[in-house]
């Protein structure tokens, strides 16, 4: 491997001590990785948090096959080292990536394939924060569900890093955005972001307002991360030939549907998960976002919504923002030297 500057043995990562609460994100001195071939090494400068962080401390989500068992799914930071096969002009360069595992520590390897250039005006706070939300978005609301302009996108989760992102680069790319939160707060602040309506759903009956704004119609696409009982509920309120595409079960992962009701709109139904998928599909996906979505962020008209930063040492007062639910946005940590939010 080549190295750009003097790199050290050993690290600070946080570690699962065991599955439980986030007091058990603890800090640990780990061994610096390797990168293999086709891999960089991220002198990793922020962290994004993310919903599968926690399943992964709760012991719900474990790392595929070869992942590190340290959480952390995406990072920005300079690249300090290559693996075999890796073109030497990545050397030194600012990335932001997508990885399977390894995040919250001051070094991780990434593929080449799912590293993208953090463009001058982004910071690296909020270079973090991209990855893993718009690979979702992207591939779900665009590859999956094929929403296009001129159509309705239902996103639950409104003040989500998923539904923030859904929300703004729906708006960039023409559609009409509806969301759903918890709170009139967070409605407030999902309309902040650029939502054309904004439900909430523990006070109204998120199918008859959504029904209502569309004319009767419906929504063309419906994100959706509950599952469970709502995807009867998300079906009722679709359009004909409107897609259903599923990132996540917090309401449940069995669903009672009338296919009858399917077969008359000709609804489809699918759904995918990230982390696991093959590094051949991601780095696809990666050349698909840096040719389509990634120039509007070197432009400066996409960026994350920010949340709040914490330092690598506090991820577990991270953790505990994320699951009291209040955040608006996408939460990071600050690992590198001088990091800031």
């Amino acid at each position: 491997m080549d190295e750009a500057s003097a790199i050290p043995e050993t690290m600070q990562a946080i570690r699962i001590a065991q599955p439980g609460g986030p007091e058990q994100l603890q800090l640990h001195e780990l061994p610096v990785p390797q990168p293999g071939p086709g891999e960089v090494l991220v002198r990793v400068s922020h962290a994004g948090v993310n919903r599968p962080d926690v399943f992964q401390r709760l012991g719900l989500y474990p790392p595929p096959p070869g992942a590190p068992e340290t959480p952390g799914l995406e990072i920005s930071g300079d690249v300090v080292a290559l693996g075999d096969g890796v073109a030497a002009e990545m050397l030194g360069q600012q990335v932001c990536a997508l990885v399977p595992g390894g995040g919250y520590a001051q070094y991780c390897c990434a593929k080449a394939g799912q590293c993208l250039p953090v463009p001058q005006g982004l910071s690296l706070a909020e270079a973090a924060a991209l990855p893993e939300t718009l690979f979702t978005v992207w591939h779900n609301v665009f590859q999956r569900g094929f929403a296009r302009d001129g159509e309705v996108l239902l996103v639950h989760g409104g003040t989500s890093g998923i539904g923030t992102m859904a929300t703004r680069l729906g708006k960039l790319l023409g559609l009409t955005v509806i969301v759903t939160c918890g709170s009139e707060a967070k409605c407030d602040a999902a309309r902040d972001v650029g939502a054309d309506l904004a439900i909430n759903y523990k006070a109204e009956d998120f199918g008859a307002r959504v029904l209502e704004h569309t004319g009767g119609t419906g929504a063309d696409v419906v994100l959706d991360m509950v599952a469970g009982e709502y995807t009867q509920r998300n079906l009722d309120c679709m359009a004909p030939d409107g897609r259903l595409v599923t990132i996540a079960v917090l309401g449940g992962a069995q669903a009672q549907v009338n296919m009858a009701k399917v077969m008359m709109k000709r609804h489809v139904l699918t759904g995918s998960t990230l982390r696991a998928r093959p590094d051949v599909f991601k780095q696809l996906l990666a050349q698909d976002i840096a040719q389509n979505a990634w120039p509007m962020v070197a432009e400066g008209e996409l960026r994350p919504v920010m949340d709040r930063t914490f330092p690598l040492a506090d991820a577990a007062a991270a953790h505990a923002r994320m699951e009291a639910g209040d955040h608006i946005g996408k939460i990071v940590l600050a690992v590198g030297d001088g990091a800031a939010g």
